[in-house]
């Protein structure tokens, strides 16, 4: 699947750093047509039965929401979305031109989930406890127009600064800090073709889905040097693909390159705890 992103050039680098310092998120509207996000709905429907089929295929992430971690030739867009030129801008602003691309997925909140608590995605490193610098990135796709029935991510804005030295597991806030987070949430709404970028330190949770749809968002990955998350993830791909890669994206993969991909059992449960 070809994408000509051309028209994408000329983002405002100040605003983009911008953005991610104060409220820690950003998104670019419209990045990607509807018939895109289709064909991307339509691999991630693919491997979420793929997963379901097998023992730790997708792991729970409260009731009746899932994660599963796939590998990039999983999707057919895959290069497209990492050389859309907002993604790189984003990537290359924040954290340095050797940014590496760490985790691909997918979260899907089916009809029925329920509240998630409060929480971040890891523990705050020292770079940015101690210099206030961003180590990592999480961008979002979403495959649906998000209403509020189902679901919609909720995000406290500037919460990424916080130390969460006494947050359990140095991740999910004390039930105490609920009424302040609530004070700043603001629900997002994106639409098919929107993405957005976040610190994955913004503290943020899932919502209620009261709809009868599915709300499947594409999760991508990204690390400065370093920072090492790509230590959570089991990313690889084949021979053949890796062939096929522009060189402007081999240089921002460093996982394995294999004769043949193995199915991935899910480790990403945020230090084994259960989340609802």
């Amino acid at each position: 699947m070809s994408l000509d992103t051309t028209h994408s050039e000329g983002f405002d680098v100040d605003e983009i750093r911008r953005g991610l310092e104060t409220d820690g998120i950003i998104a670019c509207k419209g990045a990607f047509p509807r018939d895109w996000v289709q064909r991307l709905r339509e691999d991630i429907d693919a491997a979420f039965q793929e997963a379901r089929s097998r023992p730790g295929g997708a792991v729970g992430r409260g009731p009746n929401r899932w994660y599963v971690e796939i590998h990039p030739e999983d999707v057919r867009g895959f290069v497209d979305l990492v050389e859309h030129p907002w993604v790189r801008t984003v990537c290359e602003t924040v954290l340095g031109p050797d940014y590496q691309i760490v985790e691909v997925g997918f979260d899907t909140p089916f009809p029925g989930a329920q509240v998630q608590p409060w929480h971040r995605d890891f523990p705050s490193p020292p770079e940015t406890k101690n210099e206030r610098r961003l180590t990592s990135l999480a961008f979002n796709l979403t495959t649906v127009d998000t209403t509020d029935e189902m679901g919609p991510f909720e995000i406290a804005p500037g919460t990424q600064w916080e130390a969460g030295d006494d947050f359990d597991h140095e991740q999910f806030p004390p039930d105490s800090e609920y009424l302040r987070y609530e004070a700043l949430a603001q629900r997002k709404y994106p639409r098919m073709g929107d993405i957005s970028a976040r610190s994955a330190l913004t503290i943020h949770r899932g919502t209620p889905n009261r709809s009868q749809l599915p709300r499947p968002v594409l999760v991508l990955g990204v690390d400065a040097p370093g920072a090492g998350n790509d230590a959570h993830h089991d990313l690889a791909v084949t021979h053949g693909f890796w062939e096929q890669l522009p060189e402007s994206v081999r240089s921002h993969l460093s996982c394995p390159i294999v004769d043949e991909l193995q199915p991935i059992v899910q480790k990403h449960d945020i230090e084994g705890l259960v989340m609802g």
